[in-house]
């Protein structure tokens, strides 16, 4: 099993979504929580920007954490010495490969892109950092080109590339086959940077990994740029149930850290979120909750314990009998069959009316007005 490295740039990318803020007491939280899950390197801010972004950079950078520490730049030396002054040990400096960003975006040309990449990558180099070469908007970006990008980031002291699908375009299929061509063409790390316009975010990176990329950017919850990124919990857990790719992650706090994020960011958590919504283990239908009852791997790609989430059996509209009487046993309260039957029938009836599943003291009030009609 080989090792990817995890770059989670929720403090950069992440607070990049239109209208999000941290506080930098939040900042240094979030960063020792990606910490203590696992996260190998942790792209902290943008430093250039001065005041609160560069004192929150610093202090990240004195916490003492295990995770890599990396300041995000343009390819402006001017950039890179703000994050070196911060005391990060890695930087990412960024310029687009594409031409409809070099023609509009930058005004210049192919050979001035190069230019400045090599420039930047050398200084960066010789201040002893490890360094990412981003490629901005590289899913747009001429395959010659980027071969031809890569292999000067590569001569000019790149521990990395960082592959951009910036606005989001691609499928896993087209995916696989650039990732694998610029692997093999220019021979360098490449690195996963996702974006989720058209809700592929996290195939398109797992793509990239089975065609030879080394690292995958991620940021909790998809937070980022328009429809956001590839979350950091989709990520690594289908790395581990899917491709068979333990990265020894504390995913048990995974649902701490997306709800923490969630607040911070002001951002709701769905409860039908992939991984770590509430809903992932709730079973209301009939046939789920008694197959879930039964054994919970009839309904449940992996436990509910795994990512810090407890199994729910939700009473409605869908629900069945097996369910009625698992919900009164969690009460400590042993019901018939027969007393299952007449209480599904109002559970139902009431569940259309109030157009919900039922509250727990619901149920108690028909079993109760089922046990006066009794009398």
């Amino acid at each position: 099993m080989r090792h990817l490295t995890i770059v989670d740039t929720t403090l950069r990318d992440g607070e990049q979504t239109a209208g999000v803020v941290f506080s930098n007491q939040e900042k240094l939280r979030i960063a020792r929580l990606l910490d203590e899950v696992g996260v190998h390197q942790i792209e902290a801010g943008v430093a250039v920007m001065g005041g609160d972004e560069k004192k929150a950079i610093s202090a990240i950078t004195k916490l003492g954490l295990k995770a890599s520490i990396m300041g995000w730049n343009r390819a402006v030396i001017s950039d890179i010495e703000a994050s070196l002054a911060c005391g990060v040990d890695a930087v990412a400096i960024s310029i687009s490969t594409s031409d409809i960003h070099i023609e509009h975006k930058l005004k210049t040309t192919r050979e001035d892109v190069l230019e400045r990449m090599i420039k930047a990558t050398e200084f960066a180099k010789r201040e002893g950092v490890y360094i990412s070469v981003n490629a901005e908007d590289a899913s747009r970006s001429s395959m010659d080109f980027l071969v031809q990008f890569a292999k000067e980031a590569k001569k000019a002291g790149a521990d990395r590339l960082r592959y951009c699908d910036t606005v989001g375009i691609l499928d896993p299929f087209t995916t696989y086959d650039n990732i694998k061509t610029l692997i093999e063409k220019a021979g360098i790390n490449v690195e996963m940077h996702t974006h989720d316009d058209f809700g592929m975010a996290t195939a398109n990176a797992l793509a990239g990994v089975k065609a030879g990329a080394s690292h995958v950017g991620v940021t909790v919850n998809g937070l980022g740029e328009r429809a956001g990124n590839a979350a950091l919990e989709e990520v690594v857990m289908a790395l581990k149930f899917l491709l068979d790719t333990d990265l020894s992650f504390v995913t048990e706090r995974f649902v701490e850290l997306s709800e923490y994020i969630a607040r911070a960011s002001g951002r709701m958590l769905p409860p039908w979120k992939s991984i770590v919504g509430s809903n992932m283990f709730a079973h209301e239908s009939g046939i789920h909750a008694d197959g879930a009852l039964k054994n919970p791997r009839t309904y449940e790609a992996f436990s509910p314990e795994d990512v810090g989430l407890e199994r729910q059996i939700v009473i409605g509209k869908h629900s069945g009998t097996a369910s009625i009487k698992a919900k009164f046993k969690e009460y400590g309260k042993e019901i018939t069959e027969e007393e299952a039957v007449v209480m599904l029938e109002k559970v139902r009836a009431l569940a259309v009316d109030m157009k919900r599943s039922l509250f727990d003291k619901e149920l108690v009030y028909i079993y109760g007005d089922m046990l006066k009609q009794k009398k």
